[in-house]
């Protein structure tokens, strides 16, 4: 019999109780999870995906981003006596893997979770987690990368000092956060995410709160804020036909 995976799994979600697109996924491959959500829409996703799969936070409508929810079930876990926890989007819509040359769509996500607990359990690595698959077009030489962005779906060490705490670009900034004091973080190439991205228009989360359907205003302060913070890393420039935050990750590669 296949070995689990050993860390609690969290979703955070708002909004998407019609479509909780990584809930659906984690139903499918049969894989326990909980997802955080505001009261007053407990209700709506206990009907969607049962009372065992919903935590309920203790805030709603703070209007800061996602980040007290991620704080609250980093908490959670620590609660628990876990060493990990797992955190995802509510729009991961599945799980890609290298296979024969070819990047293919998996259902055994298990897999894909035990393959990255055992690099970050031996390495001790302190934030780790898969590469989007639009991000990795050819065969990888290596099946992770070090000291980068982690993005949407995060193996994080519990007793790291730092916190979630900006309103955009909140996981950029907690990898600044363990890059920049020594820590490490790792990216799986050869399992990846297959993401809905932050630019499309979809209802719910962060669009609806904060990005007002990928406003340029909205755009720009997402870039000037994590500027603000790390002037030493960051820069605001036109990426992608739009305002974006650039960040030479490649500084970090040898400091671990």
């Amino acid at each position: 019999m296949e070995n689990k995976f050993k860390y609690p799994i969290y979703i955070i979600s708002k909004g998407r109780f019609q479509n909780p697109i990584t809930a659906n996924e984690f139903e499918k491959a049969g894989i326990d999870y909980l997802i955080a959500v505001e009261p007053q829409e407990q209700e709506q996703y206990i009907k969607a995906l049962g009372k065992n799969r919903v935590l309920v936070l203790p805030f709603s409508n703070l209007g800061l981003g996602s980040f007290p929810a991620r704080n609250f079930c980093w908490e959670h876990s620590k609660l628990n006596g876990y060493k990990y926890h797992w955190l995802f989007d509510d729009n991961i819509r599945g799980f890609d893997k290298w296979i024969n040359g070819k990047r293919q769509k998996i259902e055994n996500v298990n897999s894909a979770l035990i393959f990255v607990e055992k690099l970050t359990d031996n390495k001790q690595i302190d934030i780790s987690g898969f590469e989007y698959d639009a991000f990795v077009r050819t065969i990888p030489n290596k099946p992770f990368k070090f000291n980068c962005h982690v993005y949407s779906a995060m193996l994080i060490k519990n007793q790291l000092p730092y916190r979630w705490r900006l309103k955009y670009n909140e996981d950029v900034d907690l990898c600044l956060q363990v890059l920049h004091n020594g820590g490490s973080t790792a990216s799986c190439l050869y399992y990846m995410t297959n993401k809905t991205s932050t630019t499309s228009k979809m209802k719910g989360g962060n669009q609806t709160e904060l990005y007002k359907g990928n406003a340029t205003e909205k755009k720009i302060l997402k870039a000037k804020m994590l500027e603000a913070v790390w002037p030493q890393y960051a820069k605001t420039v036109i990426r992608f036909n739009r305002p974006h935050h650039l960040i030479d990750w490649k500084q970090f590669k040898n400091k671990s």
